[in-house]
């Protein structure tokens, strides 16, 4: 077995006691999206791909009542009571996974209390999904030991999953994300980028064929918490502009129903300048994708990395949720030879951003962004030559 799993189940049995045999072991992604920035809760196309960092979970049901819930870099051990879980939502940590199982009671789960010990290697507050992450491996961790105490013969439903994820943040957690990310983290395939139509939870499997080419993530280190930045904002403002534009096109449910051209037919209904600039990020964004998907199904990677930087120009200016430090990053990234895409990644105000990278110049790309970088911000960023990955699942010896 894994090195590393043998680690992780000896720190289980130091917390929790008993006997490693009877450990099982689970595992979700986090994700990179590779264009279709902010557009998932506005119906809009994505296209991530799940990545090789993730949350892993060593469980074992303990015949109570109760999660319990420790973490290989944090020092204390958390039990919440699965006839009271409402009450874990001001944690700091364990809200998110009280919440999923929460949303899974609400859905007509049974749940049976579990141990779990929880290492992560998705950076927290990075961009790349740790919370989904975090959210799907507790699902598919409690619905399997759930269904195998109660007797239930019955797959674990992985769309169903990531909308439970996608709830548990909504309403418990208070962050009014999309689905995107929990969707990658439940459905990512090896290899593969999701073309993930976020309106009707279409999906399509796309050959993501990187010859001689690596996907690089840089870290600004530069942290933010989704529910205190702008995020929620900037929603609110899709919201409206979806308002605006329903008075003159009422079959529209979604902004990302609208094409470019209706747009551009009602575009200066929207009076507002702030309104109508989120408003042209989001439609133009959401052709990038179809555009970007249509280049990965030809194997055409630079056509990709050239719309990515489109589609980072457009956050920037139109969106206006990279900030400082992630600007500097990929301004940085495309000044280096063998850069042929560079774009923000994730909700933006810090985090990670992605760049698709010659192999051969990947050592040099690291050394000379990391250098600038720090030279310009007085960070010390970290870089991810990550793979991509499978999408939440056991993993079995």
């Amino acid at each position: 077995m894994n090195k590393n799993y043998d680690e992780l189940k000896d720190k289980f049995c130091h917390i929790y006691g008993g006997e490693k045999e009877d450990l099982r072991i689970f595992s979700a992604p986090g994700r990179v999206n590779l264009i279709g920035e902010h557009i998932d809760y506005c119906g809009g196309y994505v296209l991530p791909a799940a990545l090789s960092l993730d949350s892993t979970v060593i469980a074992r049901p303990n015949g109570k009542n109760v999660l319990g819930l420790a973490a290989t870099d944090l020092p204390n051990r958390v039990e919440i009571s699965l006839g009271d879980l409402e009450s874990a939502k001001e944690l700091k940590w364990g809200n998110y996974q009280a919440g999923v199982a929460f949303m899974l009671q609400k859905a007509g789960y049974s749940l049976t209390g579990v141990d779990m010990l929880f290492h992560d290697t998705v950076p927290l507050g990075s961009g790349l999904s740790s919370s989904a992450a975090i959210e799907l491996v507790t699902a598919v961790t409690l619905v399997t030991l759930g269904n195998e105490a109660n007797d239930i013969n019955k797959h674990v439903d992985m769309v169903e999953m990531a909308v439970l994820g996608q709830k548990t943040e909504n309403e418990f957690c208070g962050v009014s994300c999309g689905i995107m990310d929990q969707f990658a983290s439940a459905m990512g395939r090896k290899e593969h980028a999701i073309l993930l139509d976020c309106g009707g939870l279409k999906y399509k499997y796309l050959p993501l064929k990187l010859d001689g080419f690596r996907i690089v993530l840089g870290n600004t280190k530069k942290k933010r918490a989704l529910g205190e930045s702008k995020y929620n904002e900037r929603v609110s403002e899709c919201a409206e502009g979806l308002r605006i534009l329903r008075q003159y096109m009422t079959d529209k449910n979604n902004l990302c129903d609208i094409t470019l051209d209706e747009f551009e037919q009602y575009k200066s209904k929207i009076k507002n300048e702030v309104i109508r600039k989120r408003v042209t990020h989001v439609i133009g964004e959401n052709a990038r994708v179809l555009k970007a998907a249509d280049a990965l199904q030809r194997n055409d990677i630079y056509e990709l990395g050239r719309l990515m930087v489109e589609a980072n120009d457009s956050i920037r200016d139109l969106y206006e949720v990279t900030g400082r430090e992630l600007d500097i990053m990929t301004a940085e990234a495309l000044k280096v030879d063998g850069v042929i895409g560079a774009r923000m990644t994730g909700a933006g105000f810090g985090g990670c951003n992605v760049n698709i990278v010659r192999e051969d110049k990947v050592e040099l790309f690291i050394n000379q962004v990391g250098r600038n970088y720090k030279d310009r911000t007085g960070l010390t960023p970290e870089f991810y030559i990550s793979e991509t990955g499978d999408g939440a699942r056991e993993i079995t010896p």
